[in-house]
């Protein structure tokens, strides 16, 4: 195990506040969306290891193998995770980091799963450069941000169903997420199976405990449930 891996794997120390944040992780598959956001973040707030990520898969690799940051900002929409996947694999990953959501979708459901999937902030990509830093910084002291005009209270008895649906999904394990994903899109055991590797008795252990923490029971409700808090697609 390397010296960064441990770091990751051990007891997360306390948040620093945003004065005390020296390094990003940017989670976006654009590169000009990139690199503006870490020239904005160097100025802005001194920091000069800004580390970027274009897939979900890449950032998970990297907190691996360099550690975690003090913060991160990631897309909604990435080339291998559309939707909520993002902040729950992140969030299990990374339970002491403020993960910022920034997206150009700021539909309510989505806002309150990424929130109750645990994210720190969910931010517009259209927001000035002062707004953006303004958001950044609120949140990196404590502060849960959301979009101008979002109420929770608004989505009412639905909204907090969707919400503690997305905890619920947020407690899958990395390898539960990757089966959930394959059988939303229709996989066999066998196929599942064949496709990540594992025996086949081992994707029935795995289905039955990803049922049992999401309260489903049948593969077909478990997919509605998914696409409910848009898990696996952003829409």
């Amino acid at each position: 195990m390397t010296a960064a891996a441990a770091r990751v794997r051990s007891a997360p120390s306390p948040r620093p506040t945003a004065d005390q944040v020296r390094e990003i992780l940017i989670v976006d598959d654009h590169p000009l969306m990139c690199d503006a956001l870490a020239l904005t973040l160097k100025i802005s707030f001194g920091l000069k290891n800004v580390r970027t990520a274009r897939s979900l898969a890449t950032a998970v690799e990297q907190i691996r193998q360099q550690g975690a940051p003090d913060a991160v900002i990631l897309d909604l929409n990435l080339p291998d995770a559309r939707g909520a996947e993002g902040i729950v694999t992140l969030r299990r990953q990374l339970p002491g980091v403020p993960i910022t959501m920034i997206s150009a979708d700021l539909e309510g459901a989505m806002i309150t799963t990424a929130m109750a999937a645990g994210a720190q902030g969910y931010i517009s990509k259209s927001l000035s450069r002062e707004a953006l830093v303004d958001s950044l910084r609120r949140m990196w002291d404590g502060e849960r941000v959301t979009p101008e005009g979002y109420e929770p209270a608004q989505d009412g008895d639905d909204g907090e169903a969707r919400a503690d649906l997305a905890r619920r999904f947020a407690s899958l394990t990395p390898q539960q997420m990757k089966i959930l994903r394959l059988i939303c899109q229709g996989k066999a055991n066998k196929e599942i199976s064949y496709e990540l590797s594992i025996a086949e008795a081992t994707v029935k252990t795995h289905i039955t405990a990803i049922m049992s923490k999401i309260n489903a029971r049948r593969r077909t409700q478990a997919v509605l449930l998914a696409n409910s808090i848009r898990l696996f697609e952003a829409g």
